[in-house]
C-alpha cells in the first residue's frame, strides 16, 4: 500500500473530475464555480464542488496520517477503502438511509458521494434547538437492517467470512479501543476537562465498577464480531432533511462517514447513539430546557423501538429458522440492549474526559458547561454500574434521566 500519492486541491480538483466519467457525468470538472474544503474531522480532507450549472459532488481523501496531528501520527489512507464498501454494503440494505457512493479512487483513496448540502449535520440542527421527528426511529430500523443484513442472518457463511476478512480495520479499531475504553480511566496525557471538573474525572478513574465495565466493553468490542457495523454512529454522522419543527416528520435521513466499520458487536452503535442524545439532553437541561431535554432523551425509547421491532420482525426471514428461531432472536435483542447500555456509558465518559469531544457540550458557557460535563459523568457512572441488569430500555432511561433531567446530582 503506496502512501505516496497526490492530494486533491482547489488547483487540480477539475482535472480530476474530467478524468473520471463517473464523476463528470454529475458535474462538469472543466466548468467549476465553486470548490471548498469543508472537513472538519480529524482525519480527512473534504471538498464541496459546484459547477455553474449547480450540480454538485463531495469528494473525501484519506490521508496517510490524522489530519489533526500531522505526520507525526501515521494512519493507513486505506480507510478509505473500507468506508467505500461499508457505505455500499449498508446502501445495498437501506439505500433510503445511506448516502450514496458515486465512485471510490483506489490509487489516491478518494471517495466521491453524493452531496447532501440540502441536509443539515444532525448534531447542529439539535444543538441549534430544531426537531426532525422521526430521525431517531428511522435510525433504530437502519441498526437492525445493518445486524441482519450483512451477519450469518442475512448472508451465507462464506460470504460473511469473505466480508469479514476484507473489513478488518485494526488500526481505527485500536483507536476506539484506547481512546473510548481505556483512556478514561488510564490517562496516558491526551485526557482534560475544565478546571470544575477535574473531581468529577479522578471519580470517574477511581470507580471501580466503571473500570470492570470498560474491560468488559473494551473485550466485546474486541471479540463480537456479529455484523458490519457503522463504528462511529453518533448526530454527527448523520445527515437530516426537513423543516426542523416540533411535530414534522423529517423528509430524509442519510447515515455518513463509516470509515470505523468492521465486523463488531451490534450494540455497540446504539450505545453510541444512546451517548450522543445524552449530551443533547445535558445540553438542553444546561441551557434551562427542561422539556427538550426530556424529549431529547425519548429519542432513546425511540430508536430502541425501530430497532427492536424491525430486528423481530427480520427474524422470521433469516436464513436458518430452526435453531435461530423467534426465542433466540428475544434473546439476542436482549443482549444487545444490555451491550448497548455498556457502551453507552463508555462513549458517554470518553466525550467529556478524553481528546475528542462533542460540540453539544464544548459549545456551552463555562459556567454551564461544567455541570453539565459532571450530570454525563454520573450517569455514565451509573449506567456502567447497572449495565448487565438491563431488561428494558426502561432501566436505561430510569439512569438517565435521574442524572440528565435534574433528579440525581
Amino acid at each position: 500500500m503506496s502512501t505516496e500519492y497526490e492530494f486533491l486541491t482547489d488547483a487540480n480538483i477539475g482535472a480530476y473530475i474530467t478524468a473520471h466519467p463517473e464523476l463528470q457525468s454529475r458535474i462538469d470538472g472543466s466548468d467549476l464555480a465553486e470548490v471548498r474544503e469543508i472537513g472538519d474531522g480529524n482525519l480527512n480532507v473534504v471538498f464541496h464542488v459546484t459547477d455553474h450549472a449547480g450540480r454538485s459532488l463531495i469528494l473525501k481523501q484519506s490521508l496517510p496520517y490524522v489530519r489533526m496531528t500531522g505526520e507525526g501520527w501515521p494512519m493507513t489512507p486505506d480507510r478509505a477503502r473500507r468506508e467505500a464498501e461499508s457505505l455500499a454494503a449498508h446502501g445495498d440494505i437501506l439505500p433510503d438511509l445511506v448516502v450514496e457512493v458515486v465512485r471510490y479512487d483506489t490509487d489516491r483513496y478518494i471517495l466521491a458521494l453524493e452531496d447532501l448540502s440540502d441536509h443539515k449535520v444532525w448534531r447542529g440542527a439539535l444543538n441549534d434547538g430544531e426537531s426532525h421527528d422521526g430521525v431517531a426511529v428511522r435510525l433504530g430500523r437502519y441498526v437492525a437492517g445493518v445486524a441482519i443484513g450483512t451477519s450469518v442472518l442475512g448472508l451465507e457463511r462464506g460470504d460473511v467470512a469473505a466480508a469479514a476478512a476484507r473489513s478488518q480495520n485494526a488500526e481505527l479499531c485500536m483507536i476506539t479501543e484506547d481512546l473510548v475504553f481505556t483512556e478514561p480511566v488510564f490517562d496516558i496525557g491526551r485526557n482534560s476537562v475544565l478546571p470544575d471538573n477535574e473531581p468529577d474525572a479522578r471519580a470517574l478513574a477511581a470507580d471501580e465498577a466503571f473500570a470492570a465495565a470498560m474491560s468488559e466493553a473494551k473485550w466485546r468490542f474486541m471479540t463480537h464480531a456479529e455484523a458490519l457495523i457503522h463504528g462511529d454512529l453518533h448526530t454527527g454522522s448523520v445527515m437530516v432533511r426537513g423543516t426542523g419543527a416540533r411535530g414534522d416528520e423529517v423528509d430524509s435521513v442519510k447515515v455518513f462517514d463509516s470509515e470505523f466499520a468492521f465486523y463488531g458487536p451490534v450494540g455497540f452503535d446504539l450505545g453510541a447513539l444512546f451517548a450522543n442524545y445524552a449530551f443533547a439532553a445535558a445540553r438542553a437541561r444546561a441551557l434551562g430546557d427542561d422539556a427538550r431535554a426530556a424529549w431529547a432523551l425519548d429519542l432513546v425509547d425511540q430508536t430502541w423501538g425501530g430497532f427492536e421491532g424491525a430486528y423481530l420482525e427480520q427474524a422470521a426471514t433469516w436464513h436458518e429458522t430452526e435453531l435461530f428461531d423467534d426465542a433466540f432472536a428475544r434473546r439476542r435483542v436482549n443482549e444487545m440492549l444490555r451491550e448497548a447500555a455498556l457502551f453507552a456509558s463508555a462513549k458517554m465518559a470518553r466525550r467529556i474526559v478524553g481528546a475528542a469531544k462533542v460540540a453539544d457540550i464544548e459549545t456551552l458557557e463555562p459556567s454551564v458547561r461544567a455541570p453539565a460535563a459532571r450530570t454525563v459523568l454520573l450517569a455514565a457512572r451509573a449506567l456502567a454500574a447497572e449495565w448487565d441488569g438491563v431488561g428494558a430500555v426502561s432501566d436505561i432511561r430510569r439512569v438517565l434521566d435521574a442524572h440528565l433531567l435534574g433528579d440525581g446530582e
